[in-house]
């Protein structure tokens, strides 16, 4: 396949790009090249939002839309004439408001999250002007990406104190659940609907087990080969200050997932690869925040 990915230099877009390669596909990655390029793919040096005549008679198999936002963002790139088969735009579980009862399914009434504030609200505009102008694309909505070449600072937390072999600070009893999604798995799904084309055309997706935030800080201090001490912390100090995650706690409905692809990476092998991965690229974190500094500071 000729292949067309907005990106391609952090996380999601880059290992998309490297793993549609290694497959033999012609990969393209869209970016201002202001980050290395993979190896293997062909690049349009470009800003998204200022396309010219880039795609003047340009025809992909796909196009996978991993850095769309907003629908400024779609609208340049369906006005910039390029022609594809298949449209995947990779949105966001944030559409879904949080008064919405869980799990969170795709025929839900979507909205503002207070949360997630205006990011939901542009990742639903640009998926509702998508599905008006494109009949076939697809839209996939995720909870929280992990895997290899993660970027921000949330894996590499517990990374980081189990290197250090720290004990861990973590939010009251640690209870509050999440739900993960391996980037090997995306592009494994990806894969799977360009095969098949569903009727269905809007997927949460993600691994069908949630885990507590103390089970997954359990996991990744194991794969670090570390056995972690917790120390709980009050409600009253703000979570935010000292852990990687928000105060809130949701699970979408996977289930038109699994009947295509019921299997997913397990969390644990996900996170020993990255954890690998991690060992070897730390300067890879974006905008790592002082989690450790607030805590020595502020809570021993």
């Amino acid at each position: 396949m000729k292949i067309l990915i907005t990106g391609g230099t952090t996380f999601v877009s880059r290992y998309a790009a490297e793993h549609f390669v290694s497959k033999g596909e012609e990969v393209f990655v869209l970016n201002r090249n202001s980050r290395p390029q993979s190896q293997g793919v062909h690049l349009i040096n470009c800003d998204r939002l200022n396309l010219g005549n880039k795609f003047a008679n340009e025809h992909f198999d796909l196009i996978l839309d991993i850095t769309a936002y907003t629908d400024e963002h779609i609208k340049a790139l369906l006005r910039s004439g390029v022609s594809f088969d298949d449209y995947i735009f990779i949105s966001s579980s944030a559409v879904y408001p949080e008064t919405n009862p869980q799990p969170f399914a795709e025929n839900q009434t979507c909205g503002k999250n207070s949360v997630w504030g205006d990011y939901g609200i542009n990742k639903l505009n640009a998926e509702k002007y998508l599905l008006d102008t494109v009949q076939n694309a697809y839209i996939l909505r995720p909870p929280y990406f992990y895997g290899m070449y993660e970027n921000l600072y949330r894996e590499a937390f517990p990374f980081d104190c189990a290197i250090l072999d720290r004990k861990f600070y973590i939010p009251e009893n640690g209870d509050m659940k999440l739900q993960f999604f391996n980037v090997s798995d995306l592009c494994k799904f990806i894969e799977i609907i360009i095969e098949k084309h569903p009727s269905n055309h809007i997927f949460n997706v993600g691994n069908k087990e949630t885990v507590t935030i103390k089970e997954w800080v359990e996991l990744c201090y194991k794969v670090a080969g570390r056995e972690v001490e917790f120390v709980s912390v009050s409600k009253d100090i703000p979570q935010r200050d000292y852990f990687c995650f928000y105060d809130y706690e949701y699970v979408l409905d996977v289930r038109k997932q699994n009947e295509l692809m019921p299997n997913t990476v397990s969390l644990y092998d996900g996170l020993k690869e990255e954890f690998e991965w991690y060992k070897n690229h730390q300067d890879s974190i974006y905008n790592r925040k002082p989690y450790i500094e607030y805590i020595d500071t502020k809570l021993k």
